[in-house]
């Protein structure tokens, strides 16, 4: 099934025409199979994956209207996607290969070639099936006997110790095979403080009483402040609900109809490729939430016009990356960030849109004034693209926004959202009638609910991995003992405070991804500022968004 990106593509001439430097869509689409750690899964496991994908997403979709308890919800959760995620993805990333010449106008090595390796099955080998079968019996153990499980968080036996130590253990590689190494790193390194910090004196500044492997383990594993604490919950409900809605939205043909949107918005100026771009990424963005899957997206179908506008590779690198990375801000599915801090808060969802608004107009405002700059500047061009007009998509597909205003209006109206967004995934599921292309029959909804829990693997590996960095906080007191010494190095001035942290999300955000990075400095850097008298909605929002500013990392082309 192509990708919404890919049907766009289609839709706009020309595209072959690029200049002889710049890579294809094709080429990059390649390409990111090759690099990208989930793997290429065919034949009878892809489709018993797919399966298991869709009784998640049913077993999620079961439990918003069928109330679960919390902890068992979120072990039951982590039980299905880490299984998943061993299967789903390599324990190594294939190397990147050298692009080859152009030669005589033909590539050595072209397109189709590139794609050749990527078309085989990469299915999973022994080891991943073993790490799959022990990740689902770690996790499932606490949900045999829950009750007895909880009354001996504080004197666990000794199977307890070893299966919680196997559910860390798991949880940290599938985080390194998802989002890479530096995450399962930090997440060493605060277990190595709260185990040896109590050999530090108690009146030092980052010093505790000291806790051994029993007592750590079983505040990971056997409460609601680690593991399975509120990173996770996030990851399990409103996440991948919203990524549920986004992948039957995207399957009903919404993303093609962004893309080209955008397309027809601008025609006749020197910065409309750039406008263009940049208003596909925050259409894209407003049903995937996740930075990196927009970029990619977007840049399959945008970087050939950006190059036939007369954008430098690295100028147009850095309009497709901070197109991309603006999905996290745009509502009505921000990063999963924001659902954090929904919980973190205690407040509805619709008002954490509310608090994300001006940094959202902020960010595309200084991308809109970069654009023009650098229109003026590079002498960018038109590109002539033959598409339907903005008038005419609007009357076919205008109906596509519909499920997206939807959203923002029952959460207005009192509902939770979880429903809310529940209900407009039935609403876009009924729309797509509309587009014999796209309907979703059957088959086609069942491949939306599977795509919408595979893409929510990272994530849950991610929130997982994240709870161990809150627990450790909450066990050793970390948060105030660090939030001291920021304000010690800051003289106690707010403004050199909110300096140091926002470097330090900057700096922290070069390694991890949007939502480690805020987490950890949530826990530690937060405290801080509120310290000084900042709310902590103003804190969470600080934070939030120069974790987001930190998703554009600097690279070579």
């Amino acid at each position: 099934m192509p990708s919404a990106a890919q049907d766009a593509e289609r839709q706009i001439p020309g595209e072959g025409t690029e200049e002889p430097s710049a890579r294809s869509a094709e080429e990059l689409i390649a390409e990111f199979d090759e690099e990208r750690p989930a793997r290429r899964l065919g034949g009878p496991l892809a489709r018993v994956i797919g399966a298991v994908a869709l009784g998640v997403s049913v077993y999620v979709l079961y439990a918003v209207f069928v109330p679960v308890q919390v902890l068992p919800y979120r072990m039951s959760f982590l039980a299905a996607v880490l299984p998943l995620t061993f299967l789903c993805y390599r324990a190594r990333v294939r190397p990147r290969r050298r692009r080859p010449r152009r030669t005589g106008g033909a590539t050595a090595g072209s397109a189709e070639a590139a794609a050749a390796p990527a078309k085989g099955h990469d299915n999973p080998g022994i080891i991943d099936w073993i790490l799959a079968g022990l990740s689902l019996v770690v996790c499932a153990y606490p949900l045999v006997g829950f009750d007895d499980f909880i009354r001996r968080t504080f004197e666990p036996t000794v199977l307890d110790v070893a299966m919680g130590a196997g559910c860390l253990l798991l949880v940290l590689e599938a985080t390194r095979r998802t989002v890479g190494a530096i995450l399962p790193a930090i997440c060493l390194a605060f277990l190595a403080y709260a185990y040896y910090g109590g050999y530090l004196p108690v009146d030092w500044s980052l010093g505790h009483r000291g806790y051994d492997i029993d007592r750590i383990i079983a505040h990971l594993y056997m409460g609601t402040e680690g593991l399975f604490g509120v990173p996770l919950d996030v990851a399990a409900t409103y996440i991948v609900l919203f990524a549920i809605y986004g992948a039957v939205l995207e399957y009903s043909g919404a993303g093609a109809f962004f893309v080209n949107i955008a397309f027809a918005a601008f025609r006749r100026s020197s910065a409309a490729a750039g406008r263009t771009v940049t208003l596909a990424g925050f259409l894209l963005g407003t049903v995937s939430g996740s930075g990196t899957a927009t970029a990619v997206s977007l840049g399959s179908v945008a970087w050939p016009v950006l190059r036939r506008a007369g954008y430098p590779r690295e100028s147009g690198g850095g309009i497709l990356a901070a197109a991309g990375i603006g999905a996290i801000l745009s509502p009505p599915t921000l990063g999963a960030a924001a659902f954090i801090i929904a919980e973190y808060l205690k407040v509805s969802y619709l008002t954490v849109l509310l608090y994300a608004t001006v940094p959202t107009i902020l960010y595309y405002l200084g991308i809109i004034l970069a654009i023009e700059i650098d229109a003026r500047r590079l002498g960018t061009r038109e590109v002539d693209l033959e598409t339907p007009s903005a008038w005419r998509l609007l009357a076919r597909f205008g109906y596509h926004f519909s499920s997206l205003i939807a959203i923002v209006v029952f959460m207005a109206l009192g509902l939770s959202p979880f429903r809310a967004v529940v209900y407009a995934t039935v609403l876009a599921f009924l729309l797509s009638f509309l587009d014999r292309e796209h309907r979703l029959g059957p088959r086609r909804t069942a491949r939306a609910l599977s795509a919408g829990t595979l893409s929510v693997l990272p994530v849950a590996a991610t929130t997982a991995a994240a709870g161990v960095i809150v627990g450790v906080v909450t066990l050793t007191g970390l948060g105030l003992k660090g939030s001291r010494i920021i304000v010690d190095l800051a003289g106690g001035n707010l403004v050199l405070t909110t300096v140091v942290a926002a470097v330090a999300v900057l700096i922290l955000g070069l390694a991890v991804p949007v939502t480690a990075s805020f987490i950890i400095a949530a826990v530690i850097i937060g405290p801080a500022l509120q310290t000084l008298g900042v709310p902590p909605e103003a804190t969470y929002m600080f934070i939030f968004y120069y974790a987001v500013l930190s998703e554009v990392k600097i690279g070579r082309a």
